[in-house]
């Protein structure tokens, strides 16, 4: 089971923007082309999204279904590969302090993929989900206002209750 974390220095409101876009999800997946919704209203159950992934020059239709959503905190998808078979994805968002620790976990479900899982999948999954959370801290961080360049030194940042209130 590869399962890698990232703090994102933004909200974990940012952070959800972000997932709740289907259109932004090319640009935080490393593979997908083109993201053409499908079914239902994302990320609602149900909801399905089509893209295209290449491996090489082989290329292939893949579908991402969300199976679970806890808004604001949980989004588990099951991204079909075609002949590759199956995988389940859970991202989970967790408060950390005014910024966002982001935890993905993933795992095959069905097909080959799941029957040649070995550390060298493992491996290649993890490097992956590297790049995958770059990606989104990227966006989300870029976007998030909370998350602009620190105060000068010696100012103190109020937040919470009151926090602006002269």
């Amino acid at each position: 089971m590869a399962v890698r974390h990232r703090l994102v220095q933004a909200s974990p409101r940012s952070v959800w923007a972000v997932l709740a876009d289907p259109d932004s999800y090319v640009k935080w997946v490393v593979g997908p082309s083109e993201v053409t919704p499908e079914r239902g209203r994302w990320p609602e159950p149900g909801a399905t999204i089509h893209y295209e992934l290449s491996l090489g020059p082989v290329r292939l239709a893949n579908q991402t279904v969300v199976r679970h959503v806890e808004e604001g905190s949980v989004l588990e998808l099951e991204a079909k590969a075609g002949p590759l078979g199956t995988a389940r994805i859970a991202i989970e968002l967790r408060p950390w302090g005014e910024h966002c620790l982001v935890i993905v976990d993933e795992h095959p479900l069905r097909g080959p993929g799941g029957a040649v899982h070995n550390t060298g999948v493992e491996l290649l999954i993890h490097l992956r989900h590297r790049a995958m959370l770059a990606r989104l801290a990227k966006l989300c961080e870029s976007s998030d206002p909370a998350a602009e360049a620190p105060a000068a030194p010696g100012a103190v940042r109020r937040t919470g209750p009151g926090a602006g209130r002269a």
